[in-house]
C-alpha cells in the first residue's frame, strides 16, 4: 500500500515538472554544424525576454561561435562577428546595453547550461551581462575533492547534494556560479555544443572555421 502511494505521489510529482517545462519557452538554434534545442527559465524573465526580444528581431542570424574552449563553454552573441574577416579579434561587441543579474541559487553551471556572457568585475562590479553574448557549457566532470576545495577556500557557497551529483557525474563549470546568469539549458544537441567546442582554433579561441548561427526559432 504504502509503495502504491509513493508511486503515485511520484507520477504526480513528475507530471507535474513535465508540465511546467512544457509551459516554458524553448528556442530551437540552427548552426553550421547542427541543431540545439534551448530551455528558457522563467526564474530569469529579464534575460529571458531579452533573449527572445533578439530572436525576433534575427540579432543572431549570421553571428559566430567565436570563441570556444574545451571542457569549459562555446561563446556567442558578438554582433561584430557578422561577416568577420579570418584573425579579427571578437568578444567587444554588444547592443548597446547591459541585463541586471538574476543569480538563482538552484540555476548553476552543469552542462549544457546557457548563461550570459558580462565584462569583468573591476569594469563591471554589478556583474550585470551583456545585452547579446551567451555561452553554452560543455564543462567537465569534478571529483568531490576539487569540491571540497572550492568550499574550502570560499571560492563557492556549499553545494548542494544535487550540485554535487550532477557535477560529479555529468559535468559542468562550478567556478562559474554566482558570477554569471544562468538563463536557460540545452534540452536536445548538447552533442552539438561539444562538437563545436572541439573545433581547431587560433591564439584568440576562435574557432579556424567558421562556426556560424543560422538562426534561432521560438518553438513555443
Amino acid at each position: 500500500m504504502k509503495k502504491t502511494i509513493f508511486l503515485v505521489l511520484t507520477l504526480v510529482i513528475f507530471s507535474m515538472m513535465s508540465e511546467n517545462q512544457a509551459q516554458q519557452t524553448q528556442v530551437r538554434m540552427k548552426t553550421s554544424l547542427g541543431e540545439i534545442t534551448l530551455l528558457l527559465y522563467d526564474d530569469t524573465p529579464m534575460h529571458r525576454d531579452n533573449f527572445i526580444e533578439l530572436i525576433n528581431k534575427k540579432f543572431y542570424d549570421g553571428i559566430l561561435f567565436h570563441r570556444v574552449i574545451p571542457g569549459f563553454m562555446i561563446q556567442a552573441g558578438d554582433p561584430n562577428s557578422k561577416n568577420a574577416k579570418t584573425g579579427d579579434r571578437l568578444g567587444s561587441g554588444n547592443p548597446g546595453y547591459t541585463v541586471p543579474a538574476e543569480f538563482r541559487p538552484q540555476l548553476y553551471h552543469k552542462k549544457g547550461a546557457l548563461a550570459a556572457a558580462r565584462l569583468g568585475d573591476q569594469a563591471n562590479p554589478k556583474k550585470e551581462s551583456s545585452g547579446s553574448q551567451f555561452y553554452i557549457v560543455t564543462g567537465k566532470v569534478w571529483t568531490n575533492n576539487e569540491l571540497n576545495q572550492m568550499e574550502s577556500t570560499n571560492t563557492h557557497p556549499k553545494f548542494t547534494d544535487e550540485q554535487r551529483q550532477i557535477y560529479t557525474t555529468i559535468g559542468g563549470y562550478p567556478p562559474l556560479d554566482y558570477n554569471y546568469t544562468v538563463f536557460g539549458e540545452v534540452t536536445e544537441g548538447v552533442e552539438i555544443a561539444e562538437k563545436i567546442g572541439l573545433v581547431k582554433r587560433d591564439r584568440s579561441d576562435r574557432p579556424l572555421d567558421d562556426v556560424k548561427i543560422l538562426s534561432i526559432t521560438i518553438l513555443k
